[in-house]
């Protein structure tokens, strides 16, 4: 029904600006064409993307965390529960990041200092914890990260690209967060079932330093 509903939504109600038809060009060429600053915006994405593993891994931490003093069954109930904090907070940043990325003169400080609450998060995944207050506040922290990366990433494209380069600026874009989902959940997964918890989330760590450092240096 939310999915019929959607469907309703764009066909009843959204109206798109007309724009002017561009003679067409091949995919190849609409790649090339890509600036050399954007390029190097999507090596800061992908770098960050290959280490922001998949959220739902968070449920398995702490479910692993908390069952030596709660029991499995009650610690998998409490990750839930810590999930929907993580997902409030989620739907909060990304609404906050994306006010404030008005209101500053540049949106790329913003972006990165969501990287930098990546980096906070990671670190404090890397203690393996079991205390529930400190697991709150890694679900919180990830959420807000998440929120304010998902908001900002496309905003800081849209704001560099030419309007007619949109569409392959956001394809290209969508491609590097998608190989970088794939690479980050085998990273930690794999790190984390070889050396522990503190190697898979250090190298997330590192990983989401590196791109806060190269968004900071984008012209």
């Amino acid at each position: 029904m939310p999915g019929l509903i959607a469907v309703a939504c764009f066909w009843l109600l959204v109206r798109e600006r007309p724009v002017e038809r561009k003679e067409p060009k091949s995919f190849l060429l609409g790649l090339r064409a890509l600036p050399a600053e954007f390029r190097r915006f999507l090596l800061a994405v992908g770098i960050f993307g290959a280490g922001d593993f998949s959220h739902t891994l968070l449920i398995l931490y702490a479910t692993k965390m908390l069952a030596t003093e709660y029991g499995m069954a009650r610690a998998a109930s409490m990750a839930v529960i810590l999930y929907t904090l993580h997902n409030i907070f989620y739907a909060g940043s990304a609404y906050v990041s994306g006010w404030l990325s008005d209101q500053v003169p540049n949106r790329r400080t913003v972006l990165s200092g969501g990287y930098g609450l990546a980096v906070a998060t990671a670190l404090l995944l890397c203690t393996g914890t079991h205390s529930l207050w400190l697991l709150a506040g890694i679900f919180a922290l990830a959420g807000l990260y998440i929120g304010t990366e998902e908001a900002l990433e496309d905003s800081v494209a849209a704001e560099m690209m030419p309007r007619e380069q949109h569409g392959m600026a956001f394809g290209t874009m969508a491609a590097v967060n998608a190989v970088g989902d794939f690479l980050s959940s085998l990273l930690v997964g794999a790190l984390w079932s070889a050396f522990g918890v503190g190697a898979a989330f250090g190298a997330s760590a590192v990983l989401f330093a590196a791109g806060a450092i190269l968004i900071l240096r984008l012209k």
